[in-house]
């Protein structure tokens, strides 16, 4: 089974273009905030802050997520969805055997979703490997929970 999440790229750059509307609104508007303090340079690291804390948390949420268990090995990759094809900074990509699976666990905190594997190693050591799915959709991790669910029923 494939799978990916790449039809949320548009979304995640359309977020930016809001975000980068939104500060040039409020440096226009800056005499609007003006209530927060009478110092301008106050009212600038505040609104600067906001913006720059809702840029770090868009940018560390949004992540490429693709899954691929067809053939006899099963690849997972993590990469980030801007500047990707260029840079990749951001990138975690696992490819293992279907047998080497011993467990998954998918972990939702509201906001974030992670994928958690356990994979066995030569030494038979089992690794944690930690991915996002929080763009990926509920039908989607369904098939992979089903997917992964299936390697492991042959796997005992």
């Amino acid at each position: 089974m494939r799978t990916n999440n790449n039809n949320v790229k548009n979304l995640i750059i359309s977020v930016y273009f809001v975000l980068a509307l939104l500060a040039i609104v409020a440096a226009i508007m800056f005499r609007m905030f003006s209530g927060i303090s009478d110092d301008p340079v106050v009212v600038f690291l505040v609104i600067s802050l906001c913006f720059g804390a809702v840029f770090f948390i868009v940018h560390a949420i949004a992540k490429y997520f693709e899954y691929d268990s067809d053939g006899m090995k099963v690849v997972v990759t993590n990469k980030g969805l801007l500047l990707s094809d260029r840079f990749n900074y951001r990138e975690h990509t696992v490819e293992f055997h279907k047998k080497d699976l011993s467990g998954f666990k998918l972990h939702n905190y509201g906001v974030y979703t992670t994928l958690v594997l356990l994979i066995k190693d030569k030494r038979g050591n089992t690794n944690k490997e930690r991915f996002n799915v929080t763009l990926v959709s509920r039908k989607k991790r369904k098939y992979i929970r089903q997917s992964l669910s299936k390697m492991i029923k042959q796997n005992r």
